[in-house]
Order: C-alpha cells, then sequence, then structure tokens
C-alpha cells in the first residue's frame, strides 16, 4: 500500500479487498449534468485503484462527442483512441490487441481515450462504445466507464449493469438537486437497482462550500446509498495529467473513500479475505 493513501485502516480495507473483485468488474461514471468533472474523476480514481488492483485496471471513454473527455488527464503516449477499437472490435480478443490503442496514465492506469473528428474518424455512439466495454472488460480485473451524462435509456443500461454505478455532481445546489432527480427518475423507470447501490461524488469548485450546499449534501446522503466529498483542488483544476499521489492529503483521502465505495461493490464476498481492524484484537 503506498504510504501516500490514508487514513491507514481505509487504505488497507481497500487494498486488501482489491484482489477479490469479481470477474469483469465494472464501474460505471456518469452524471445528472455535463462539465462536472466526471473525466477528471475518472482518472483520479482510476489512478487509485490502479495502485491497489493487481491486475490491469483499464478506463474507457464513451463520449460520442469530439472533445475533452480523459484525453488531458490521462496523457497521450500514442495515436490510438476509442475509434480504433470500434474499427477493430473483433481483434480485441487480448490484452496485447487493445493495449495497442491505449495510453498509459501517471499511476499505472490504462486508457482508451476520446476521438476527434477528422479524416474519416469520429466518436462513437454509446452502443458502438459500449460493445468495445463488452470485449475489453473480460480481460481486464476491472474496467471504468467514461459515460456521458444520464440522458439516455443506454446509458442507464450502462449503469444497470455496472458493479459499481458512480455519479458525480458539482458541489452547487443546482447540481446536486439536478442529480438527485435524475435518482428519482431513474427509479421511476424501473432501475431502482442503480439508484440502491450508487456512490454520488460531490466534487467541490472551490475552496468553500457554502451552508447551503451542505444542506443539500444531508439531503443527499439520505437519497444515494453513498455520498463522497472530493474537496477542491488546484491540481485537479488544471487540464494535464492526474496522478492521484500528488494531490493534496485531503483529496487523496477522499479518493480512497471512493475507492473504498466502489471496491466494496465489486469484490466478490466469497473470494474477500477477513479484515482485520487494527487493535481489534485478533
Amino acid at each position: 500500500m503506498p504510504s501516500e493513501f490514508g487514513p491507514a485502516e481505509l487504505a488497507e480495507r481497500v487494498w486488501l479487498r482489491a484482489p477479490s473483485l469479481w470477474p469483469a468488474a465494472m464501474v460505471a461514471v456518469s452524471s445528472a449534468d455535463g462539465g462536472v468533472g466526471r473525466s477528471t474523476l475518472v482518472a483520479a480514481l482510476g489512478g487509485v485503484l490502479a495502485l491497489a488492483v493487481p491486475g490491469p485496471v483499464i478506463a474507457i471513454d464513451m463520449h460520442p462527442v469530439p472533445w475533452g473527455g480523459l484525453d488531458d488527464r490521462i496523457g497521450r503516449t500514442s495515436a490510438g483512441t476509442v475509434w480504433d477499437t470500434v474499427r477493430d472490435l473483433a481483434r480485441l480478443t487480448s490484452r496485447r490487441e487493445v493495449e495497442r490503442w491505449t495510453q498509459h496514465g501517471p499511476a499505472g492506469l490504462l486508457a482508451i481515450v476520446g476521438e476527434t473528428e477528422g479524416q474519416g474518424r469520429r466518436p462513437p455512439r454509446h452502443d458502438e462504445a459500449a460493445a468495445v466495454v463488452e470485449m475489453v472488460r473480460r480481460l481486464y480485473p476491472l474496467t471504468l466507464c467514461d459515460v456521458m451524462p444520464a440522458l439516455i435509456t443506454g446509458v442507464w443500461r450502462t449503469l444497470s449493469v455496472a458493479h459499481a454505478p458512480v455519479l458525480v455532481a458539482r458541489a452547487t445546489t443546482d447540481s446536486i438537486n439536478h442529480t438527485l432527480r435524475l435518482l428519482a427518475h431513474l427509479r421511476a423507470a424501473g432501475y431502482s437497482p442503480v439508484t440502491d447501490r450508487v456512490v454520488l461524488a460531490v466534487v467541490a469548485t472551490s475552496p468553500d462550500v457554502g451552508r447551503e450546499v451542505r444542506a443539500v449534501l444531508q439531503q443527499a446522503a439520505g437519497v444515494a446509498a453513498s455520498v463522497v466529498s472530493v474537496p477542491f483542488d488546484a491540481q485537479l483544476a488544471r487540464p494535464e495529467p492526474v496522478d492521484p499521489r500528488r494531490l493534496r492529503k485531503a483529496t487523496r483521502t477522499a479518493l480512497v473513500q471512493l475507492a473504498d465505495a466502489v471496491t466494496e461493490r465489486c469484490a466478490d464476498p466469497g473470494r474477500t479475505p477477513p479484515i482485520r481492524v487494527r487493535g481489534d484484537g485478533a
């Protein structure tokens, strides 16, 4: 367990649970709105999980738009993008074939980044990206999906098949309330299993979070299965590759809390070893 992460007991629980994930475990990260820092969170959380999980962890950019996404947050080591995996879908039968198109993040996270349009290339439709996910996740212990906002039923289905559905909101009353309305809509549409296990990550946009935001967060804690507040971090605000080990201590702690909630949902109880809390006398 890297010494940069704590609290020690929480980080130890994540690192002990990480080798015991369900086969083809999947995390789907979406939101009620755009521009909430979803790709940044995928890169930061994915970096922590890549350090904890014994095998390679991969993130897939499923955005159907030719900008943003994981590109800036991972860094480019090759020209490969998600368009290459859509085009070569039938050949994605081994890690070697997949990793012809991956980028490598600072903490070891592999990533299939989004595509910008040009020269016969284009971002994939959601169904095309979902087909890539289904091929790739069979080959890796853990797959993170950077999904567009949950405005279409295709995204709802992606959230429903994920072991850990994650919704990202800005730490504003409007963004959190939009997310709560999305959860109510999902439940009304028959997606209660999503709302019953969803993890809500609330990302601060400034060092100070107002009293009204804290009040809405308390309301969210009674609706979402788990709520994790990610504090403002200037490094996350910059469009550059994310190394979670270099973030502020409070941010690292929040990411470990988020990793704890995610691995709890992705772990196979039959394979998870007993986790002893320090000082329990065992």
